[in-house]
């Protein structure tokens, strides 16, 4: 199983692909935090007077970062299908279980470098700016470093729910377009539908809101048509993990159930 986890891991980094993602997610930390604490106490948004207001500074850029490591997920078991590597790995790890178990561990931890590489970037950026301004980049309480956690974990099973994704359509094309195009865009147009009709509940249980949840104490801006409800940050946890399980179990039980030609 180490073994099986190191060379999957060793498939990551010997290709361009893993470092180019990890520029996109420190670049969505980097623009997003910056844009957030320049603009902090205008249009709408709280002052950094707040542990809140800090640590949705620092994950602002989430929702961009976490597009790119689902695509990740999508990618890593989706390449073994396009260019057909998956038969060599069926030969070298026979037991098909031991195998996708493997995968999934080494996608995580990709996830987690993901999670870690945002966290880096954004305090990088956020430090200085909230310090210019005259805040406190650290809060008395551990709201901050939560948030910060979290937030490597929620790349985690985000790269997961890309895994099963990936797994279950096995057209890597399609499975980007359907992955990326219902976690960025569907889910916004189901939480205004869901809001029109005085759902917001059920929207709390979608994964990207369940991930705003995980991270920060959700921002209601000044203005907006909508009031969405959200869940405590641990209900996040537990909302997101049961999807990244779901998707990754389905997946590599369906793959490894599944004859190969």
């Amino acid at each position: 199983m180490i073994a099986a986890t190191r060379a999957e891991l060793r498939k990551f980094f010997t290709t361009r692909l893993w470092w180019g993602l990890a520029i996109g997610v420190a670049l969505s930390a980097v623009l997003l935090t910056a844009l957030f604490t320049g603009l902090a106490g205008n249009q709408g948004l709280p002052p950094l007077d707040s542990p809140n207001a800090v640590s949705q500074a620092y994950t602002s850029g989430l929702t961009f970062a976490y597009l790119i490591v689902l695509a990740l997920g999508i990618i890593s078991i989706g390449s073994e299908y396009r260019h057909q590597t998956i038969s060599s790995a069926y030969l070298t790890v026979p037991h098909r279980v031991r195998l996708f178990a493997a995968k999934l561990v080494a996608t995580a931890v990709m996830g987690a470098i993901y999670g870690v590489v945002y966290v880096i970037a954004a305090l990088a950026t956020g430090i200085p700016i909230i310090t210019l301004r005259g805040f406190d980049p650290f809060p008395a309480d551990d709201t901050v470093l939560r948030s910060l956690a979290m937030s490597v974990l929620a790349l985690a099973l985000w790269a997961l729910i890309g895994f099963g994704l990936g797994a279950l359509i096995k057209n890597q094309i399609a499975a980007l377009l359907i992955g990326v195009g219902v976690a960025w865009i569907g889910e916004q147009l189901i939480l205004l539908g869901l809001a029109a009709l005085d759902l917001g509940a059920v929207g709390a249980y979608l994964p990207g809101m369940a991930t705003v949840a995980l991270v920060q104490e959700p921002l209601q801006v000044e203005g907006m048509p909508f009031a969405f409800e959200y869940l405590q940050w641990w209900q996040g946890a537990l909302v997101l993990a049961a999807y990244a399980l779901v998707l990754a179990g389905l997946g590599a039980f369906r793959a490894s159930r599944e004859d190969v030609s």
